[in-house]
């Protein structure tokens, strides 16, 4: 298979400025790179300037890449406080639009990747019904890429992710226009992608997968569809429509959070997926409702949202690095 060209451009949902301004508590995990920071791939571009380079993969993958601004001012001077570790900070998180497959089988797809404090490991973003573009779940990414990961966010709706201002009283007929077989397809390919890149390339002999609502619903089907052949551990946050019968066959263990006021992703279904499912844990917030650690509406939620993205960052540190 011919090498996919890459060039380096700027994707238009991505900031174009300074990352989005962190909450109060998330400049403890950041730290901005230093002037000489060198990327730790060779084939990554240091110069937002175009250029044409080979992608060598099995799949066949369009890139376009472009080098993500370093952290904010108001960070750096955070950062320079703070007392994080220097092997887990931020140093420099560069963006890549791929487009992963052919034709009618491609699925398009956004990757954050570290560079100077990169581990090396794959990460699987399922995002929830607003989809790859959406701000609050680029932000987490771009977080998890802070602490060293190389991020995958699929794009699940083919271009039509579900929108705000849409009646509410519409939302089945467009979820049904999402077939499960052809979402599932398109992670496995995603998977697959991730595979070749990062296990098979040696870089990293695990990979890890995450998923919000719609996405955790996912994750779980992934993840029982894997059965411990790809992914080595998993997040599960708030994850809607989930099938708790397939946590006998989920092997990779698997964090799930939740809050005890969400209806789309019950208590009672968290605790029977963490009984059926080999490792895994459950960590409920008590008073939260749906989506409060990717999108959080107030300082009390805030404060849990920060809570919930340490203990993932604990999860995958201790089933994908240690």
């Amino acid at each position: 298979m011919a090498p996919a060209a890459v060039a380096a451009s700027r994707p238009a949902s991505l900031p174009r400025g300074a990352p989005s301004p962190p909450r109060r508590s998330i400049a403890s995990s950041l730290r901005c790179a230093a002037p000489g920071a060198r990327p730790r791939h060779n084939h990554v571009l240091r110069k937002p300037s175009a250029a044409t380079l080979p992608v060598q993969s099995s799949h066949a993958v369009s890139r376009q890449r472009q080098v993500q601004p370093r952290c904010s001012q108001t960070e750096a001077v955070a950062a320079a406080s703070s007392t994080v570790d220097e092997d887990g900070a931020c140093e420099l998180v560069r963006g890549a639009d791929l487009v992963i497959g052919e034709g009618d089988d491609s699925v398009r797809a956004y990757l954050f990747e570290a560079v100077k404090n990169n581990n090396g490991t794959g990460i699987l973003l399922l995002s929830d019904i607003f989809g790859f573009e959406d701000s609050a779940t680029r932000d987490f990414a771009y977080r998890v890429a802070c602490n060293g990961y190389n991020v995958l966010v699929p794009d699940l709706f083919r271009g039509n992710p579900w929108r705000k201002s849409l009646p509410s009283d519409e939302f089945e007929q467009w979820l049904s226009g999402h077939a499960p077989a052809r979402v599932s397809g398109d992670v496995d390919a995603c998977t697959r992608w991730l595979v070749d890149e990062f296990t098979v390339a040696g870089d990293s002999k695990k990979l890890g997968v995450i998923g919000f609502c719609y996405g955790g619903g996912r994750l779980v089907e992934t993840l029982a569809r894997d059965a411990g052949n790809a992914f080595s551990a998993g997040v599960c946050f708030y994850g809607s429509r989930m099938d708790a019968s397939l946590g006998d066959r989920v092997a990779a263990p698997v964090l799930f959070v939740c809050g005890d006021g969400d209806a789309l992703c019950t208590v009672e279904t968290v605790r029977e997926l963490e009984r059926r499912a080999r490792g895994a844990k459950a960590v409920v917030y008590a008073g939260r409702g749906h989506a409060f650690a990717h999108r959080p509406r107030s300082e009390e939620e805030d404060a849990d949202a920060e809570d919930a993205f340490n203990a993932m960052r604990s999860w995958l540190h201790d089933h994908l690095l240690a």
